[in-house]
């Protein structure tokens, strides 16, 4: 036992040592992710002084400052360097007064376009191209993609925007295999990375685009415009915005990083006044016509009211008659405005229009915007990180369409571009379906476990083994190595942050085979707990399960150790338990340290990247875990897995549990030979470390392998007396039925007020009558922190304090709660949460029950009070400031 306990030891501070190697080399060779940013970078017009412009520029030798909407730079090069840049006959012909020629263009991605990748966050780029609209160079300045970090070498990135390089910006391209017949390009994409491309992909077209239009590369495509039907009569504002021919936008502070405040961060309505049916009911008979007589043709008038904190109208106004806040865009062209576009409004005369802070008429003056078409009306400003303070360029924006009512002929027929999710969605059609076929093969063949056990014996488990082994192969090839499906701790840090900060949809979508597994993975946890994927489905447990057999079958059985010694087991089995809770702890301070730190799972080494494209420290984690693995059965998942830790505390509500019989308390026939070694003496298995083997499920029905039956089957055979067949509760079927016997009277079942109000004391309230056994002291203490806890979490609800803050009082409140309930109502439940069968918690049993629950009762409350408006009446309820 000493020799264990030193291999352990040993073992163990090789781990953490090629972990702290690995994050050390990631945190030299991630160049760019999280990359520091000067603050000016996105203010200061000398942009060249901040990012590398020649590097995506070669051939210029000096660069202006930034100009233009959105901004760009102009990139030079001396007349006596011109013949090594590429010159067209849109090239300026003569050179300045310093020789230098106008040779292209440099601009930052994040000042024209704010397209998230799949962390997210955009992907700020570098671009430069030249005079003709080619592209010269692409270089990536910060990412906060993950997979990029530690999963795939961040030179694939590198590799895969230069093959931008000489490119028209205006061509068709698209990730894949190219279409020459379509006028179609394809580019290669990285593997592991498909949502991370393709919202590169459009960050670059799209800035490229718009700047390429700006300068006159790229000729204006000129719509149709609208004709508009007569006005049929005034009508209210209610009616405007409810048919849509005024639009709202609004963006609360807590959109923008800022602390929860009374009014909004910007309360923006808008709308179109050429059409007759708005104009007249929005500004009035008068007034209309004489905005209309002032406008030349093809200009169209577009009216914007606001109430906020901010102001839409912007800085630039004062420094230069340049309304930077607000833009309209449509299709790839933006819209910007001047003083000379801008006309005062002093009044809405529309029935029932609220009081506004500030209003104005905008004049687009170009022929390329049509009111035919769908429009959005774009609010500019800059989001604050709420974790590391840093400021990122973020729009906000509001599509407008004219109601067709107002429209003769109605509504053109177009084609809107599709989000970034359903374009990965539909180029992997054929997948989704296969991967969904797999999913439900898995549940379904898990869901008839009872008639595989039946059918099996203790002897030859082949109905159960093959089902399972077929399900660990197509789990390894198909979901793991080639859709690169695989579950990480990462996701679940992403949805607590998620949760607390910004749910977003789409970045969930974003991976289809990721997001189908895990609503496969949280319906599977709460029917039977973390062993169905776990123990069946996850590829990497797959691996470690057949590398553990085959090693068996190649001549090591004999060194092998099936189990651990128990103490030992029950030591180490808390590590995975400690991991998480470090990386949920580390991912507050620092999300990008955690998912550094979540390389402790070997899962992208193994599929996403491959061990032969990773550094010396994760292939010798690597190479230990494979080692662990072929001697000792799981060790990963059983001792270091922090996503099993994570999956195994909701386990605790699982709704069907495997079945046991009164005799496995005394018996430990099952327990021998339990893998997971998840049985205890008393014969009660630990769902939360069950990895669902069914051995036991195998037993249970076995007459020669099961003692109680066995013993029962030797008696009949010894006295004659027939073998009936064994019924779902584990034994014969009695041969000559029981007589009835007088029963006492069933418990009247409890009415429905009744048990919700035994759910809701249990389940609110850790106290029990024994609390007022305990000396006043203690009493006050208990119900004032009761007090003190409530009502931080209302203010951090509110969005008055920090979710950091929020998170340290409920942890600190689950802690108290776990020790009064060991104290005055030690038990839990066991099976489906809507029954009454307690049983006597252990510590461990309580901490699952605890911090699962009230992470569920925090969830709850925080939707119920966002969805009746609670949270918003808070936050704007000024008596309540001394609290604050």
């Amino acid at each position: 036992m000493k020799y264990f306990s030193g291999f352990a030891s040993r073992l163990l501070a090789l781990v953490l040592l090629c972990c702290a190697g690995g994050l050390a080399m990631a945190a030299q060779s991630g160049a760019t992710y999280e990359a520091p940013l000067p603050a000016q970078l996105s203010t200061d017009p000398d942009l060249c002084a901040y990012v590398p412009c020649k590097d995506v520029f070669p051939g210029a030798d000096s660069f202006s400052k930034r100009m233009g909407k959105p901004p760009y730079v102009e990139a030079y090069a001396t007349t006596s360097d011109t013949d090594a840049v590429t010159e067209t006959d849109d090239a300026k012909e003569s050179a300045d007064e310093n020789g230098r020629k106008l040779v292209g263009y440099v601009f930052l991605s994040t000042d024209i376009v704010d397209i998230p990748a799949y962390s997210g966050k955009p992907v700020v780029t570098l671009i430069g191209m030249d005079t003709r609209g080619t592209i010269t160079g692409v270089r990536v300045l910060r990412h906060s993609e993950p997979i990029l970090l530690l999963g795939i070498p961040e030179s694939e990135l590198t590799q895969f925007v230069k093959q931008y390089v000489g490119k028209f910006v205006g061509s068709k391209i698209e990730i894949g295999a190219g279409r020459p017949d379509q006028g179609i390009l394809g580019l290669d994409a990285i593997t592991g990375a498909t949502v991370t491309v393709i919202a590169q992909n459009q960050v670059i077209l799209r800035s490229g685009v718009q700047i390429a239009k700006q300068v006159g590369i790229i000729k204006p495509t000129i719509r149709p415009q609208a004709r508009f039907k007569p006005a049929e009569g005034s009508r209210d504002w209610n009616t405007l915005v409810d048919e849509g021919s005024v639009e709202h936008l609004r963006v609360e502070t807590v959109d923008v990083g800022m602390p929860r405040a009374d009014q909004p961060y910007i309360d923006m309505y808008f709308g179109y006044l050429n059409a007759p049916g708005v104009g007249r009911s929005v500004l009035g008979d008068a007034v209309y016509e004489g905005l209309m007589s002032r406008l030349k043709p093809g200009e169209h008038a577009i009216f914007v009211v606001a109430n906020g904190i901010e102001s839409f109208k912007g800085s630039g106004f004062v420094r230069g008659g340049i309304y930077d806040r607000v833009q309209v865009a449509q299709d790839m062209d933006t819209f910007t405005f001047r003083d000379l576009d801008y006309l005062n409004l002093y009044a809405i005369r529309a029935d029932g229009a609220p009081s506004f802070r500030e209003s104005a008429i905008f004049i687009i003056r170009s022929p390329t915007f049509s009111a035919a078409y769908p429009w959005h009306l774009v609010f500019l400003g800059n989001r604050m990180d709420p974790q590391t303070g840093a400021r990122t360029f973020a729009n906000f924006n509001q599509k407008y369409w004219l109601p067709a009512r107002h429209l003769e002929g109605g509504r053109p027929e177009i084609v809107e571009p599709e989000a970034t999710w359903v374009t990965v969605w539909k180029t992997r059609k054929t997948e989704v379906i296969l991967f969904v076929l797999w999913l439900a093969a898995a549940g379904t063949v898990y869901a008839l476990r009872d008639k595989l056990v039946r059918r099996a014996n203790y002897k030859d488990r082949r109905w159960k083994d093959i089902p399972k082994l077929l399900l660990w192969l197509t789990s390894i090839g198909f979901v793991g190595f080639y859709l690169l499906a695989v579950p990480s701790i990462t996701q679940v840090l992403t949805w607590f942050h998620a949760i607390l900060f910004e749910w977003r949809w789409e970045l969930f979508l974003s991976d289809p085979f990721i997001f189908l597994f895990w609503i496969f993975i949280i319906v599977t946890v709460f029917f039977w707990g973390r062993g169905m994927f776990c123990g069946w489905m996850c590829p990497y447990g797959s691996l470690s399960e057949i590398v553990y057999k085959l090693s068996g079958k190649l001549g090591l059985k004999r060194f092998q150790r099936h189990l651990l010694p128990q103490r030992w087991h029950d030591r180490l089995k808390w590590i995975k338990y400690g991991v998480f809770a470090v990386l949920l702890a580390v991912s507050f301070y620092s999300m990008g340290m955690a998912e550094k730190m979540a390389e402790v799972e070997p899962f992208k080494t193994t599929f996403l990247v491959g061990v032969w494209n990773r550094s010396w420290p994760f292939v010798t984690f690597w190479v230990v875990l494979l080692v662990a693995a072929m001697f000792f059965e799981r060790p990963f998942c059983k001792y270091l897995c922090p996503l099993g830790a994570a999956l195994a505390v909701p386990s605790t509500f699982r709704w069907w549990e495997l079945k046991r019989k009164k005799e496995c308390g005394p018996c430990a026939a099952c327990a021998v030979g339990c893998g997971s070694q998840a049985i205890d003496p008393s014969g009660r298995i630990d769902q939360r470390e069950c990895l669902l083997c069914l051995d036991c499920q195998v037993l249970y029905y076995d007459d020669h392998a099961c003692p109680p039956l066995a013993q029962e089957r030797k008696r009949r055979s010894k006295v004659g007396e027939p073998l009936t067949p064994i019924g779902a509760n584990g034994y014969f079927i009695p041969i000559v039925p029981a007589a009835a016997t007088a029963t006492p009277a069933a418990a009247a079942r409890q009415s429905a007020p009744a048990w919700i109000g035994q759910e809701v004391f249990d389940h609110l309230f850790p106290w029990s009558r024994k609390v007022f056994q305990q000396p006043i002291l203690l009493q006050a203490t208990t119900f004032a922190l009761a007090i003190l806890v409530t009502w931080v979490w209302m203010l951090g609800a509110a969005g008055r304090i920090g979710p950091g803050i929020v998170l340290g009082w409920w942890s600190a409140w689950s802690v108290y709660e776990l020790v009064i309930r060991m104290r005055c109502k030690p038990y839990v439940k066991d099976g489906p949460w809507w029954g009454r069968n307690l049983r006597p918690a252990s510590w461990a049993d309580m901490a699952a029950y605890v911090t699962f629950k009230n992470l569920l009762i925090a969830a709850t409350l925080f939707l119920i009070m966002k969805a009746t408006g609670v949270l918003d009446y808070l936050g704007g309820v000024s008596g309540l400031e001394w609290l604050y």
